[in-house]
């Protein structure tokens, strides 16, 4: 059995227990803007998958301008120090999925899978038709277990550990 460093074994069940996030996109004008997403991971192509919506601010933000900021946080446990908090800050580039009935079904297929086995729930959202899913592809990232346990990350070591989740 190969060893996984402890900062690696704490960001995969990050990844794996939370499955919301904060996602900051850019607006027209330049300013950013955060909102809240339920995202999932495609392992076969190392990408966040998120379900969006074509009326959400967020959406139009994609479009404009595809750089993303994500950041995933374990949520406040009682009595615990919120300054201590897991969490990763992701850099990405979005890419919004064309309906499947487009040139790249088999992409938008495998995205609506790996989010359907997250969030089985939200299939009849799947068949409405302003939501899009997309992918986003990490570039880069700083991850935070702790106080004094911190460390930057890769798009290599980011895609090592997305295409292996726990």
């Amino acid at each position: 059995m190969v060893h996984e460093p402890r900062l690696t074994q704490a960001l995969r069940n990050l990844l794996a227990t939370t499955r919301v996030a904060a996602l900051g996109t850019r607006e027209a004008d330049g300013a950013p803007f955060v909102s809240m997403v339920p995202f999932a991971i495609d392992p076969i192509d190392a990408t966040l998958v998120i379900h969006v919506s074509q009326l959400a601010p967020h959406t139009a933000n994609l479009q404009q301008s595809p750089e993303v900021s994500v950041l995933i946080m374990q949520s406040p446990q009682e009595e615990e120090p919120v300054h201590a908090l897991p969490r990763v800050s992701l850099k990405g580039v979005a890419r919004l999925l064309e309906s499947c009935a487009t040139v790249n079904k088999d992409d938008y297929e495998q995205a609506r899978g790996a989010y359907l086995h997250r969030f089985p729930e939200a299939q009849p959202m799947t068949q409405l038709g302003d939501f899009r899913f997309g992918r986003i592809r990490i570039t880069g990232a700083r991850q935070v277990a702790g106080f004094g346990a911190a460390r930057t990350l890769t798009a290599q070591e980011l895609e090592h550990i997305l295409r292996r989740p726990s």
